[in-house]
């Protein structure tokens, strides 16, 4: 059988993964991969750039709009401030992460443009095919370690949602069908089922 294009992407990502890691500075980073628009998803960890797929591909995109609509939905009636960001460049500690959808206050957001790094108390990935469980159980201490409060693991493929809180993120709900995700204590006022953010628009 014939490899795929995909396939054989994943193959030589897997072979410079396993190779030494060389490290980086973050301004060396930020010039070489910042920017960088190839389907891949990079972020600088302790010096060393982490390549991953794009978990978010584009069948994926009503997932986003859902949360998105969602929480706009919320603004406008003034119930959030802030703003819920797709793939913004968070720092948690020294680890530089892009979380799929991350949400910041109104207050973090000005500070952000005083050059104050701010860390969401309220994160958002969507798990894909692609994602290897230790690389997402390594962001999970990250997002520890950096005392985030809620943390949503959106499963497309199993219709299900892990909604983490509690102290230290201890604490996992497996949420699935009619029932509903919270992003209390962060954003009480979005809730929703898992339904409503698997829907695909027709």
């Amino acid at each position: 059988m014939a490899t795929s294009f995909a396939q054989q992407g994943d193959q030589k990502l897997q072979k410079r993964t396993q190779a030494t890691p060389r490290r980086i500075s973050w301004e060396a980073f930020q010039r070489k991969y910042l920017n960088k628009e190839d389907g891949f998803k990079y972020e600088w960890v302790d010096g060393i750039v982490e390549k991953t797929r794009r978990t978010m591909d584009y069948t994926q995109f009503h997932i986003a709009q859902n949360l998105l609509e969602a929480f706009y939905q919320l603004q406008s009636t003034g119930k959030v401030d802030g703003a819920l960001i797709m793939e913004g460049d968070v720092f948690f500690g020294s680890k530089h992460r892009r979380p799929d959808l991350a949400y910041f206050t109104t207050r973090q957001i000005q500070q952000a443009a005083d050059g104050v790094n701010p860390v969401p108390a309220f994160l958002i990935e969507v798990i894909s095919n692609n994602d290897a469980i230790n690389r997402i159980q390594t962001k999970m201490q990250d997002y520890r370690d950096a005392e985030v409060q809620v943390v949503w693991h959106i499963f497309p493929v199993t219709g299900e949602v892990n909604v983490y809180g509690g102290e230290d993120l201890r604490y996992m709900v497996v949420c699935s069908g009619d029932m509903i995700c919270s992003a209390a204590p962060v954003v009480p006022e979005l809730r929703l089922t898992v339904v409503d953010i698997l829907k695909k628009s027709r």
